[in-house]
């Protein structure tokens, strides 16, 4: 014969216990229509759920008490905590939260502990008592494993799902499908978005993506982030991104995300839909910045355009096009001859202003028209290496 079990020091005998089941047992109905009937009156939440989840949550609290007493017959035999809980559908998981939970399980607890108060012999209603106590801690820890499963799946899911989202970006298939998802995930539909790109954390990307999710939800902005092969490319929204210092706080709460190297920012668009644009420019920059090596971390992926066109990035040498040598040539002036001009002699006002036959204001003056019509200074190095490629452009393809 088996050794009596006695986990506890007031654990009575088996015939001492075998007589408190039997009375148990008589009281397994009694016991559970007085739990729904204390749920209805202490909780607005349960009386709102429609009668099938009632029902399911009576069926939860009847497997509890039924769970006491097969555990205080045998414990060797009897369920564990969570096995209650899988009395009920999953779909009840989703309807009622944790604490609503913690609620069912206080309810149960407390009418169960004070019917067998009151309908015990005295003499059973210390062991119950303390029994009640112990495996109401059975109860609380299949609550919790149950729930702690649920959030693993759903956020097994949910990054799934921001990983398609984050996908559909780049590859430029944003459509409604896409947007029903990002909506799904949180997405608040903001008045300005933008693309970050960077290599992706080789240690714990995903808690390096939570704590960097914290972060831009502390600084009010929507994010959506996966990586994408071995890059990390981070959806931001939210007005805290339309002007540049909220941009520089938005990108501060991130950078650190990032693995070492250059991390591209692409530019504000209006809408979720049009971010594609966004990190198109922003994955192009990030190829490309190997060919800046002194490019600042983070750095705008306006500012590689010289070495995005050099690296066949149609879209950027259309851009220096439109917004650089086209403005330049429609402006007049002699802006373009004194652009190449200055150019072509090292940049030497003087030298240009020979090379021109006009004055060397003159020169001056139309370098400082060229920075106001395009953007640009031919005074700065780096600039005038926007200048000196989209100039390059412009002749072989606008005047071509």
């Amino acid at each position: 014969m088996p050794v009596d079990p006695a986990p506890w020091p007031w654990w009575p005998s088996t015939r001492t216990r075998n007589a408190i089941v039997k009375r148990l047992n008589g009281l397994r109905g009694q016991l559970g229509t007085a739990t729904v009937t204390e749920m209805e009156r202490r909780h607005v939440w349960f009386r709102e759920l429609g009668a099938d989840h009632r029902s399911w949550i009576a069926l939860v609290a009847q497997a509890g008490i039924d769970g006491f007493i097969s555990w205080f017959a045998d414990p060797r035999s009897a369920p564990s905590g969570a096995d209650i809980f899988r009395a009920a559908p999953r779909s009840l998981i989703r309807q009622i939260t944790l604490h609503q939970t913690v609620d069912l399980v206080r309810t149960t607890i407390e009418v169960v502990e004070a019917k067998t108060q009151e309908l015990m012999p005295r003499a059973d209603r210390p062991v119950l008592a303390q029994a009640i106590l112990a495996y109401s801690r059975e109860i609380a820890f299949g609550a919790a494993q149950l729930y702690a499963r649920a959030a693993e799946t759903r956020g097994a899911w949910d990054a799934r799902l921001e990983s398609l989202v984050v996908d559909a970006v780049v590859r430029g298939e944003a459509d409604e499908t896409v947007l029903s998802r990002a909506s799904t995930l949180g997405w608040q539909w903001p008045e300005a978005v933008m693309v970050v790109v960077g290599g992706a954390p080789e240690d714990d990307p995903d808690g390096a993506v939570e704590a960097m999710r914290r972060r831009t939800t502390r600084l009010g902005l929507d994010l959506l982030a996966a990586t994408h092969g071995d890059r990390l490319v981070v959806v931001l929204g939210g007005a805290g991104v339309v002007d540049a210092p909220g941009r520089q706080r938005a990108v501060a709460a991130v950078l650190d995300t990032f693995a070492p190297g250059p991390v591209v920012l692409g530019p504000v668009v209006e809408h979720l839909v049009d971010a594609t644009a966004s990190a198109r420019a922003a994955l192009s920059g990030l190829r490309a910045a190997r060919g800046w090596p002194a490019a600042p971390r983070p750095v705008e992926a306006r500012e590689l355009l010289p070495e995005r066109v050099l690296s066949g990035d149609g879209h950027a040498r259309r851009s220096l096009d439109r917004e650089v040598y086209r403005p330049l040539r429609d402006a007049g002036g002699g802006l373009l001859e004194t652009l190449e001009a200055f150019l072509d002699h090292g940049s030497s006002v003087e030298a240009a202003a020979r090379a021109l036959f006009v004055h060397a204001n003159t020169v001056r003056y139309r370098l400082k028209r060229i920075a106001e019509v395009c953007g640009y200074s031919p005074a700065d190095p780096r600039e005038a290496y926007f200048l000196r490629l989209a100039l390059t452009l412009g002749r072989l393809w606008a005047d071509g």
